[in-house]
């Protein structure tokens, strides 16, 4: 990783073997975050040769100690990671940090990993308090950045599924066209429980999302949209009826718009849009005011209405004996969709990529790994990204998004993936005359 770069690794070429690990160093991993996804990457990692320690962090003693136990390398520490310097204290003499704390957290998390002088990856891009998000990013893309290259360390940022795979894939059909235009990423949840859960991972994190600005790439200009708005109906491969999606915040229109000269072709229009019975959920609170942090005055009270919705909203299941009383009750609906769309341009005549990803449903992904179809997704991908960094597959320093990585090293990732059961099928439509 980062300090030895290695040479770019033969198309089709496999993770290195475990008879091949033995001649790299063996890696100590510091897990920040023991929520599903970030235990689903400590689980990986458990199995990982090359790997030799995985300290697992989390302010929740009992949730990090429980994941701990069942992890032979894995040991755990209470931390509090609104401390720069507890992190950084834990950081120490660890190769790799991988942070799936909330987005608010990640500059604290990125500034430990720099004083301790460890490669980092994340989730999503990190949220800064004196800036919107589309200027965080571009500072972690320049300012960060080079902060990482100067002491030839890697930080991979914003790895799972969308974003994450997402952006392997959109490259991967970037690279198919002479020219890009459009972009549009899409996801639709449609899995409902019997039972109320309007969110299949941290609810948290989900309000966050929808109660904060989205952003597109619009004519090569970044620009804030409302949560909510530039509805459209999409009908999708495997569903029988038409679906509303919506502007949602996500990285991918972010970091793909600043480095659409450099990696994606010149792509001018780049959208991200979000659907299902979440969104279906949270809309009309939003439009009533209830997910917003101002405190307001009722019956001589101040309450903030984000504060009492987090409240009384259960939360994702984690536990597998959560999980298995949801499947016993049976689903009230299983229907998804998770589409990658690339409009541009080949020999002078348009052409269209649709790339649908195929992954484990709910009851499936419970029987090969104890977890929700949506943390299989999203835990899997990420463990992927944090495969390569231990294997030294990533030799690019500074920090980056997926879509840097070159074709080697994308065609790695989705082998691995395939491996799990995460594959892509791609349609490709183009204009013959």
């Amino acid at each position: 990783m980062g300090k030895s770069p290695r040479p770019a690794l033969e198309k089709g070429e496999n993770f290195i073997t475990n008879k091949d690990s033995r001649n790299l160093p063996m890696k100590k991993l510091l897990l920040l975050g023991a929520g599903a996804q970030g235990s689903t990457v400590a689980k990986r990692m458990n199995g990982e040769p090359v790997v030799s320690e995985i300290v697992c962090a989390d302010y929740d003693e009992r949730a990090v100690g429980e994941l701990a136990r069942t992890l032979e390398k894995a040991s755990a520490l209470k931390l509090d990671a609104t401390s720069v310097a507890d992190i950084v204290q834990a950081a120490r003499g660890m190769d790799l940090m991988v942070n799936a704390l909330p987005i608010g957290l990640a500059p604290n998390a990125l500034t430990a990993a720099l004083e301790a002088g460890v490669n980092y990856q994340d989730f999503a891009a990190a949220e800064f308090e004196d800036m919107d998000f589309a200027e965080g990013i571009q500072r972690l893309l320049t300012e960060w950045s080079g902060k990482f290259e100067a002491q030839g360390l890697s930080a991979l940022i914003s790895t799972g599924s969308a974003p994450g795979l997402a952006n392997i894939i959109t490259r991967e059909a970037v690279e198919q066209m002479d020219a890009c235009d459009t972009i549009q990423i899409h996801v639709y949840e449609g899995v409902q429980a019997k039972r109320f859960l309007p969110f299949w991972w941290s609810p948290e994190v989900a309000y966050g999302d929808m109660s904060s600005p989205a952003y597109c790439c619009e004519n090569g200009r970044i620009k804030p949209t409302e949560p909510f708005s530039g509805a459209v109906w999409m009908k999708f491969r495997g569903v029988d009826r038409a679906v509303r999606m919506v502007e949602h915040a996500h990285d991918e229109p972010v970091t793909m718009g600043l480095l659409a000269d450099r990696y994606l072709k010149g792509a001018r229009n780049i959208y991200f849009k979000y659907g299902g019975y979440g969104v279906d959920f949270a809309e009309p609170l939003y439009r009533m005011g209830l997910l917003s942090q101002t405190p307001l005055e009722l019956k001589g009270r101040k309450i903030v209405p984000m504060d009492l919705i987090r409240e009384l909203t259960p939360p994702a299941p984690k536990y597998p004996h959560e999980i298995q009383a949801i499947l016993d009750e049976g689903l009230a609906a299983e229907e998804g969709a998770f589409l990658i769309r690339v409009d541009g341009e080949k020999d002078g005549r348009p052409i269209r990529i649709d790339n649908y990803v195929n992954a484990p449903g709910v009851a499936e992904a419970f029987t090969k790994a104890g977890l929700t179809a949506e943390t299989y997704l999203t835990g899997q991908c990420a463990a992927l990204f944090t495969r390569m960094l231990v294997n030294d597959n990533i030799y690019q320093t500074g920090l980056f998004p997926p879509e840097v990585l070159d074709d080697r090293q994308r065609a790695l990732y989705l082998q691995a993936a395939a491996k799990l059961d995460i594959t892509v099928d791609r349609i490709v439509e183009k204009r013959l005359y």
